[in-house]
């Protein structure tokens, strides 16, 4: 079938189709060179153009039947003869003779239809069926049979000189058959291999110039990267120009708050943070926290909270630049949630790990103004910041001061002790009444703020047992956590990913309710 079809379309409309690909090439190289292409789109266009030609190529080797490398298995097969007559109970076939090694008479056929006897030889053209009622082979004369007759490569005319063939006549016809059949095998053999190679080479050809035009060339690539590195900016460079833009006389307040949001994604850094200090970028930040615009003051304590976060050297510029005053009263006086948020972020990033920071914000009323935050009813959303800070600053202190903490102690951790030993946290938070503002945190229905609540409860424990002991309403609610936890963490053992939080909480529980009674 895919013979008949190819042959038809090579006799039909191969060169057309052919010729259509040829133009739809070339219209798509006309449009291309009518628009304003850019260099990078070029290799594309490129790549497009090798693959339309290279399935052109392969269009035209399956439309114009390249030989192919297969040999055929017999050069002799049995094959129908065409004009003959149909019939509904005959099969007509044409068949070739059997060669014996004795001579074979050669039956004289007619016009007509005649029984076929055993070892009875055909002439050539000979048209014969099988007779399915009688079971019998029969034979009739072709009225082309004594003519010159062709069948693609085979011809020949019919032997009618002589009644009979002999076996050598026979063989040396077979022995020239077969050398003729193997002389134009070689040939086909010939052109088979030259059109494969030919194909071959330009299919690769086609392949590597198209991978090729899908990518860069090395000097192009360094082109690129030369030009890059005339564009590119350090951090350092980067902060320059954004304080630049943040200090300038005409700058819009929507530019400085710009200018403030980009430093603070790079202050996290801890090297960039210390250029900012060098630069003299810190102190225009700190400046910025006394401006009108809460958007500034929002921004600017945005901006410390990143830079201060885990940064030694930047916590003592800061503090020494008088960052902590500014911001105690940003939190005491009345400005918007979105404000004490952020600088309540900057007031943790300075105190954590610092001890004299703590020591100062303890003088300037720190512990004070975080009761009255923690009271507001504006402000109920930053209750779980505020007993973190306080949380965390009471857990440093004691694992300072645990024996055993540098496996071997320096001036430096010397040092620490002395610091930490100025900030008497406990009995203040006992003094201003903290013992019973944290419980109110375990009403709460959040998880997270019952666990913080928990474990300040327990930092807290020392100055705070006998207010806890005489607070029957604490020790209810103590009871009442403990039995809906154990449900909880029950619960939590069936699941696939248990990873034990309702069980901590429970344990917490266990404890507080331990040292209580």
């Amino acid at each position: 079938m895919a013979v008949l079809v190819r042959e038809s379309i090579s006799r039909h409309s191969g060169w057309r189709v052919a010729a259509l690909l040829l133009c739809l090439l070339c219209c798509h190289l006309d449009l291309a060179a009518g628009e304003k292409v850019s260099t990078s789109d070029w290799p594309r266009r490129v790549g497009v153009f090798f693959s339309v030609l290279r399935i052109m190529f392969l269009y035209c080797k399956f439309v114009f039947n390249v030989p192919s490398l297969k040999l055929p298995k017999s050069i002799s097969a049995l094959t129908v003869v065409e004009g003959s007559e149909p019939s509904d109970t005959d099969e007509e076939a044409h068949v070739d003779n059997e060669v014996n090694s004795e001579d074979l008479e050669v039956f004289q056929p007619t016009h007509h239809w005649q029984t076929l006897r055993p070892g009875q030889a055909v002439p050539a053209g000979s048209h014969v069926r099988l007779n399915l009622q009688t079971g019998q082979r029969e034979v009739r004369l072709d009225p082309e049979a004594f003519k010159y007759w062709r069948n693609g490569k085979r011809q020949g005319t019919v032997n009618t000189l002589s009644p009979s063939f002999t076996a050598e006549e026979l063989k040396e016809a077979l022995k020239k058959f077969k050398e003729d059949g193997i002389e134009q095998v070689d040939e086909d053999r010939q052109k088979a291999g030259i059109y494969h190679s030919l194909f071959f080479f330009f299919f690769f050809f086609f392949e590597e110039v198209e991978i090729k035009s899908q990518f860069r060339s090395l000097d192009e690539l360094k082109k690129d990267m030369a030009e890059l590195d005339m564009l590119l900016e350090t951090d350092f460079q980067v902060m320059s120009r954004l304080v630049a833009q943040f200090n300038h006389s005409n700058a819009t307040v929507d530019e400085r708050v710009s200018a403030l949001l980009d430093l603070e994604y790079l202050v996290h850094q801890v090297d960039n943070a210390q250029d900012l200090v060098n630069m003299g970028g810190m102190k225009l930040v700190i400046d910025a926290l006394n401006s009108t615009d809460v958007r500034l003051q929002e921004s600017a304590a945005f901006v410390l909270g990143s830079a201060l976060s885990s940064n030694p050297r930047v916590q003592v510029e800061a503090v020494e630049g008088g960052v902590l005053q500014k911001l105690i009263t940003l939190l005491a006086t009345d400005r918007p949630l979105s404000v004490k948020k952020k600088v309540l972020f900057a007031v943790s990033s300075l105190l954590r790990n610092f001890p004299f920071a703590q020591s100062r914000f303890l003088k300037l009323g720190g512990v004070q103004m975080l009761g009255d935050l923690f009271r507001s009813p504006a402000a109920t959303s930053l209750r779980v910041r505020v007993i973190t800070l306080l949380y965390d600053m009471l857990i440093e202190k004691e694992l300072v001061s645990q024996a055993g903490l540098d496996p071997i102690p320096d001036l430096s951790y010397q040092e620490r002790l002395r610091q930490y030993a100025q900030v008497s946290l406990h009995p203040l938070l006992a003094e201003q009444g903290w013992c019973s503002l944290v419980p109110e945190l375990l009403a709460s229905p959040e998880h997270d703020c019952r666990e913080k609540a928990l474990r300040t409860l327990l930092a807290m424990m020392p100055h705070c047992r006998t207010t806890y002991q005489m607070d029957r309403q604490l020790s209810n609610l103590l009871n009442a956590l403990q039995q809906q936890y154990q449900e909880l963490a029950l619960g939590e053992q069936g699941l696939e990913d248990d990873d034990g939080y309702f069980r901590e909480i429970l344990e917490l529980l266990d404890t507080v309710i331990l040292k209580v009674r």
